[in-house]
């Protein structure tokens, strides 16, 4: 078995990581691989990395949430990583990658989903992201799991992309938003057919609690307009912005989201193509080492 600390012979590990990553067929050439992909922190005895399971309290309940905690002396910037609908990929991979890039990693699961007690919709995805964000930007709590309050960054996959735009629209003490194959939730509802809009939902319910396809359907119909991108374009331009896009995606408003930020002479905006599938099933690395190189741009 090899130990841990076989993991800084920086040469011999690096050459075979780049030979495995860029060698092997079919997979992407990544260059500058972030270290935090392939090497763990040395260890610190008095401020280890460690896990903490968190109830978050919103609309009456208090949602499961967990906390990847980063090793060393905080506080520490955070990430909040937002899961789609229903959330099968939870992209928990990416959080501890970033976690051994020195960053907490926070998840946790919306109301009425993934075991959380509650009611699921949309519209309370949203408010639910508001209660996290609350929670850990209160003292106690920011102080207990080490978060550095003015260093909070979203990373939204999917519908939790969508969470992510809208939550950053309006909450200005946000250091940065990663969009992940972003889903505009507004034009599902405004240009998708009623029963098509159902069918798609029923396939996504495995997760989730007192709620039905056709009510998530009504829901995005009915706040179709008020939930579309375009909406809030220049309500963006305030916070540093990643968005990550795929080719082999069923989400509409990718590349158009991109384009209208462009449009608007979006300073902050780094965008990235990657030709795989919504889930980024073959390009996880480079998903990692975007996210990691991106940010540690930040200021």
């Amino acid at each position: 078995m090899i130990c841990r600390y076989t993991l800084y012979w920086p040469l011999t590990l690096f050459g075979f990581m780049m030979t495995a990553i860029g060698v092997a067929s079919g997979a992407p050439k990544i260059p500058d691989v972030p270290p935090a992909i392939y090497t763990d922190p040395p260890h610190d005895a008095l401020h280890p990395a460690r896990m903490e399971v968190l109830k978050i309290p919103t609309g009456g309940v208090r949602i499961n949430g967990i906390a990847y905690l980063a090793e060393g002396v905080g506080p520490h910037p955070t990430a909040l990583f937002l899961i789609g609908l229903p959330g099968d990929e939870k992209n928990l991979d990416l959080a501890q990658a970033v976690r051994r890039a020195g960053w907490n990693a926070i998840t946790f699961f919306y109301r009425g989903s993934w075991g959380s007690p509650g009611v699921y919709r949309l519209s309370h995805c949203l408010q639910d992201t508001n209660a996290v964000l609350a929670y850990l930007r209160d003292k106690p709590n920011a102080k207990a799991l080490s978060i550095d309050t003015a260093r909070i960054v979203l990373v939204g996959h999917s519908m939790g992309g969508w969470v992510a735009a809208e939550t950053a629209a309006h909450d200005h003490r946000l250091a940065g938003v990663a969009l992940i194959s972003a889903a505009d939730m507004g034009r599902f509802g405004a240009t998708m057919p009623h029963a098509k809009l159902v069918g798609l939902m029923s396939s996504m319910m495995e997760a989730l609690a007192h709620v039905t396809p056709e009510e998530i359907a009504n829901e995005m119909e009915a706040h179709a307009a008020l939930w579309r991108f375009e909406r809030i374009y220049g309500r963006l331009d305030h916070v540093p912005l990643l968005v990550i896009t795929s080719d082999k995606t069923t989400e509409p408003g990718d590349d158009a989201f991109v384009a209208g930020l462009r449009a608007r002479g979006d300073k902050h905006l780094t965008a990235i193509h990657m030709d795989t599938d919504h889930f980024y099933s073959d390009h996880r690395i480079a998903l990692e080492s975007a996210l990691i190189r991106w940010l540690q741009s930040l200021p």
